[in-house]
């Protein structure tokens, strides 16, 4: 594990989760890179989640949404009680979670922000995200996800 621990694989571990680690080789510079993860792991890309960061009424937050789709920055907005959102600054979404993009995990950020699922998630037994690292995806059921990140669900992916 200390060869592959993050500080996601790190909350994991301590909080005694059930998960699995899966590995992946995929260039980040990939166009749609998400669903090439997808691909990289024989998955439907509805079960793959991509972890980003918006700025929701000038709150940082973060926004899990399936990879098949896109994140729908109005629907964001209405989940977290703001005017608008965007998509944070590369730079920021980096500085705030400790993570490089394409290693973005909602799990052992930095400092705690906020965080919106899309409900999508419910529809499976396990889901896929970053485990904090590219190249590295844990494998983790919906509510574990859900209890770890404090989300709320709600429909922002489109």
């Amino acid at each position: 594990m200390a060869a592959q621990g993050t500080p996601a694989t790190a909350v994991l571990a301590r909080e005694q989760v059930p998960h699995t680690l899966h590995r992946y080789e995929v260039p980040v510079d990939t166009p749609d890179y998400g669903r090439a993860v997808a691909a990289a792991l024989d998955l439907p890309p509805e079960r793959v989640f991509k972890t980003l960061i918006a700025d929701a009424g000038g709150e940082l937050t973060v926004a899990v949404v399936p990879v098949a789709g896109e994140l729908d920055l109005k629907a964001l907005a209405a989940a977290v009680g703001a005017r608008r959102a965007a998509v944070a600054d590369r730079a920021v979404a980096e500085r705030a979670t400790g993570y490089v993009r394409g290693g973005i995990s909602p799990l052992g950020q930095r400092r705690r922000l906020p965080a919106v699922l899309d409900e999508s998630v419910s529809g499976f037994e396990t889901v896929y995200v970053s485990a904090g690292r590219r190249g590295l995806q844990v494998e983790l059921a919906p509510a574990d996800l859900v209890r770890l990140t404090g989300a709320r669900l709600a429909p922002i992916a489109r």
